[in-house]
C-alpha cells in the first residue's frame, strides 16, 4: 500500500494525459465488490447482491465488513433503499473467511440499476489507517439505457465515459474522479480484475482465472480533467479504486483513505 503512505504528502505533479505505470511494492489491493453474477438481464426478478472486501486478483485475504452505512440502486433518477435485505455471511476465498453480506436488487422495469454500496471505514493494521471504499456496480434490463452516465452525488464517486455493462474486452474504458462533485486530477487509480468471481448460489469463491500482476497492482493517473483510460485486454469484471480521492481524510482520529470505486463488465464480441 506504498501509495497510500505517498498521499499524506498529496499529489504534487500529476500526468496530462491518462498513464498507467507498474506498483512494484504493493502487492495486493483491497477492493470493495458489490457482485451480481450477470450485469446484462433480459427478464426482471429478483437479482442476489454480494458486497465482499477483498483481493479477487490474488484470490487474496478476505477482510470483515461491518454492516454497510448505506446500500442501495438508482433508477431512472429514483432510489431504492437496499439496505433492508441485507443479511451477513461468512465468504471463505482460499485459506481466508470472513463476513460479508448478501441483498437483493427488484429489477422491475427496462433500463440502468446503479448499485452503490458505503461501508464502514475498515481499520487496516498493517498500515495503521482506515479505509472506505464508496463503491458502484451497475445491472441494466433489456439494453435500455437510463442512468449509467450520470453521477450520483456521492461524496466521491468514478463516473463512467463507457457504458460499464456492455465493454468490448480488447478495447478501453474511460472514468472520470470526482470528489464532491468535481474532477480531481493526479489521483491514482487501481486496476483490479476479478480473476475469482463468487460461486453462484455458494458462499466461496471459484478458481481464478488469471494470475496477478508479476509486477504488482496496476495503477492510472487522471488527468488535468479527472479522467483515466485504462486499456482492457480480458473479457470479465474490472475494478477501479481512486485512492484518498474523497473529501474526508480522518476518521477515529487515524488517517483515513477515503476511496472511490467502481466496476465494469467486459465480454467478448459474440460469434455468429
Amino acid at each position: 500500500m506504498l501509495f497510500r503512505k505517498m498521499m499524506k504528502a498529496g499529489a504534487s505533479v500529476f500526468a496530462l494525459g491518462a498513464a498507467l505505470v507498474c506498483a512494484p511494492h504493493m502487492a495486493s489491493a483491497h477492493f470493495q465488490l458489490v457482485y451480481v453474477t450477470d450485469a446484462n438481464l433480459e427478464k426482471p426478478g429478483n437479482v442476489p447482491v454480494q458486497l465482499i472486501f477483498w483481493h479477487p486478483f490474488e484470490l487474496g485475504p478476505v477482510m470483515a465488513m461491518g454492516e454497510p452505512q448505506e446500500f442501495y440502486a438508482v433508477h431512472r433518477g429514483k432510489k431504492i433503499d437496499l439496505k433492508p435485505s441485507l443479511k451477513a455471511f461468512s465468504f471463505r476465498a482460499g485459506e481466508s473467511e470472513a463476513q460479508a453480506w448478501e441483498g437483493v436488487l427488484p429489477v422491475k422495469r427496462p433500463g440502468d440499476y446503479v448499485l452503490v454500496a458505503v461501508p464502514e471505514p475498515y481499520l487496516e493494521g498493517s498500515e495503521d489507517i482506515y479505509i472506505q471504499q464508496i463503491a458502484k456496480s451497475y445491472v441494466n434490463l433489456r439494453q435500455l439505457p437510463t442512468d449509467w452516465s450520470e453521477p450520483q452525488g456521492l461524496v466521491t464517486e468514478i463516473v463512467p465515459l463507457n457504458r460499464p455493462t456492455n465493454i468490448i474486452a480488447g478495447s478501453t474504458f474511460t472514468g472520470r474522479v470526482l470528489s464532491e462533485g468535481k474532477p480531481v486530477p493526479g489521483v491514482e487509480v487501481e486496476v483490479e480484475y476479478m480473476a475469482a468471481e463468487p460461486v453462484p448460489g455458494e458462499k466461496k469463491a471459484a478458481e481464478p482465472k488469471a494470475a496477478p500482476m508479476p509486477g504488482g497492482a496496476v495503477v492510472a493517473i487522471t488527468n488535468a480533467n479527472g479522467e483515466f483510460t485504462f486499456g482492457v485486454p480480458k473479457a470479465g469484471y474490472w475494478g477501479f479504486a481512486a485512492l484518498g480521492s474523497g473529501p474526508k481524510k480522518t476518521h477515529d482520529g487515524k488517517e483515513l483513505s477515503q476511496d472511490a470505486v467502481i466496476w465494469v463488465r467486459a465480454d467478448e464480441i459474440p460469434q455468429p
